[in-house]
């Protein structure tokens, strides 16, 4: 067959409706008996943090999709998230419920109760083993899998904790006990917030400090739902957060002592004791059903498959991947390892695919390269897109000029502009949403230091909230750089704020009058 996808959770089910919409050779090996089997377990607290809102104000799904952070991309209506929940932070079973339908729905070709135990190379293509012996040939490979493992530092010990995956969740099973949570993360700050009630001490442990996302704008760091273990501490109810490392876990008869290097004392070591000590620490990529001669190497401790810009394995050609294993090409600072990011870098999968083995062109309307004409379209984008507003600064529209014409491509990844034959293009345009620079320096709420300046043209290349920027690049070279200036509203509409300078700026670069890098 064409394109063998191992997973069916939310990245398999997506790209097999691409697959499917496409009229492609595939099928989806899922070893649960329904789709999106890992949330039958995870989050294990059943509560998810991905934002669900169904009323937004917005008639135009677009626009309506900036704020709904777990639905699918589709052209039905009915498979919205939004359908099967009014709550803001929704349960996991209705996770499991919405991809069950979204399978049924669509009809993408999964074969159930079937898992992956040996991958290896058939000549150029590969071979798929299942846990039966019934063997898959396949010219390429898509892993939707995710992070599947748990994720253990290098800890003498750790292996007599209690793993995130298997640990119990009933608080009732903890009371009056001291309990230590190895890692700051959204999974340990859920366990910790789970226990407060009927534990006599938690410490949250962890090498670095907290960082909170509202702050850095990453939606994987500490999210305020689950940082009520953080008024404990600082209001000294017995609970605390340790910055520090661990060096040895000893399991005792009644319990554990572990040993502490901590960061903020001149690493200074110190035993403490513990009833229960439990690892929230996270999760990595199982790349041992993968034979020797087409294992894909890994990258950011081991923890995920090192990939090109088209999401294709470095060292293994025709070996692809999608969903939250994609987050390594963004790692901590896009929105890859999530739904409402991966949806998008999914749907540009599909197009590189098409492109590379279908001699298919990206998507594109042509336009005139005419100043006036590459505005409007640019702001009508930025005005409306829910890819670019998701994927700030990983994904890109791109305005190709040439010929005394132009072409608009949506939705690509930024990495891929340079590294495909886009990047050679005489005049090209990426036209992104980005926050500033040192965006994550600043307390955002502390308004003495608000770098806030709304609509202000001169200063927009220094703006820290989300705005627009169009970088010119010429044969590759960078050549110009416009930032829009910031909008609280996030509408770039305003003629002299927004229209009359990005029209400029288009017209000298297409003038090919030499200007700095940056205006």
């Amino acid at each position: 067959m064409e394109y063998l996808v191992i997973g069916a959770g939310p990245a398999g089910l997506q790209i097999g409706y691409y697959l499917q919409q496409a009229n492609r050779d595939y099928l989806l090996l899922e070893a649960g008996d329904s789709a999106g089997s890992f949330f039958k377990t995870f989050p294990r607290h059943r509560q998810l943090i991905s934002i669900n809102k169904p009323h937004t104000g917005y008639d135009d799904p677009e626009l309506r999709l900036r704020m709904d952070w777990n639905s699918l991309l589709s052209d039905d209506p009915d498979l919205l998230f939004t359908r099967y929940t009014p709550r803001y932070f929704p349960q996991a079973d209705d996770m499991v419920r919405y991809l069950a339908d979204f399978a049924v729905k669509t009809g993408v070709n999964i074969r159930y109760g079937t898992r992956a135990v040996q991958v290896s190379r058939n000549g150029g293509g590969f071979r798929v083993t299942d846990q039966n012996g019934d063997t898959y040939e396949t010219e390429r490979l898509i892993v939707a899998t995710g992070p599947s493992k748990p994720y253990l530092p290098d800890v003498p010990g750790i292996e007599t904790a209690e793993l995130y995956t298997t640990m119990p969740t009933d608080p009732q099973d903890f009371v009056d006990q001291r309990v230590l949570i190895l890692g700051k993360g959204n999974s340990a700050f859920e366990t910790a917030d789970n226990l407060m009630e009927t534990t006599a001490v938690i410490h949250v442990a962890g090498p670095s400090s907290i960082n909170m996302s509202w702050k850095t704008h990453f939606v994987g760091h500490l999210r305020a739902v689950n940082n009520n273990f953080l008024d404990t501490y600082q209001l000294k109810s017995q609970n605390a957060l340790l910055d520090g490392d661990v060096k040895r876990i000893e399991r005792t008869d009644d319990g554990y002592v572990v040993t502490f290097s901590f960061v903020r004392a001149g690493e200074v070591k110190k035993d403490l004791r513990y009833d229960r000590v439990l690892v929230c620490t996270g999760f990595r990529f199982d790349h041992s059903i993968f034979d020797e001669d087409c294992r894909p190497e890994l990258v950011i401790k081991d923890r995920f498959p090192n990939q090109t810009a088209a999401f294709e394995s470095t060292n293994i050609h025709g070996l692809y991947f999608a969903g939250t294993v994609t987050q390594m090409r963004d790692f901590k600072h896009g929105t890859n390892g999530f739904i409402h990011g991966f949806r998008y870098g999914v749907r540009a999968l599909a197009k590189i695919l098409d492109q590379r083995y279908h001699d298919t062109e990206w998507p594109h309307l042509v336009l005139a390269a005419d100043p006036t004409v590459l505005m409007d379209n640019t702001l009508e984008r930025v005005n409306r897109t829910s890819a670019l507003w998701q994927q700030f600064g990983v994904l890109a529209d791109l305005i190709v000029c040439d010929q005394g014409g132009a072409k608009y491509y949506e939705e690509v990844p930024v990495g891929y502009v340079h590294e495909s034959a886009f990047g050679q293009s005489a005049d090209a345009f990426t036209i992104t949403l980005e926050y500033g620079p040192d965006h994550d320096k600043y307390d955002p709420f502390d308004v003495t230091i608000s770098r806030i300046k709304q609509d202000e043209v001169g200063v927009a290349h220094d703006a820290a909230y989300l705005h627009p920027v169009v970088r010119h690049y010429r044969r590759g070279e960078l050549v110009g750089v416009h930032h829009v200036a910031e909008n609280l509203e996030n509408e770039w509409n305003r003629p002299q704020a927004h229209r009359d300078p990005l029209r400029a700026f288009f017209e000298r670069q297409l003038a090919d009058v030499p200007q700095g890098a940056t205006r």
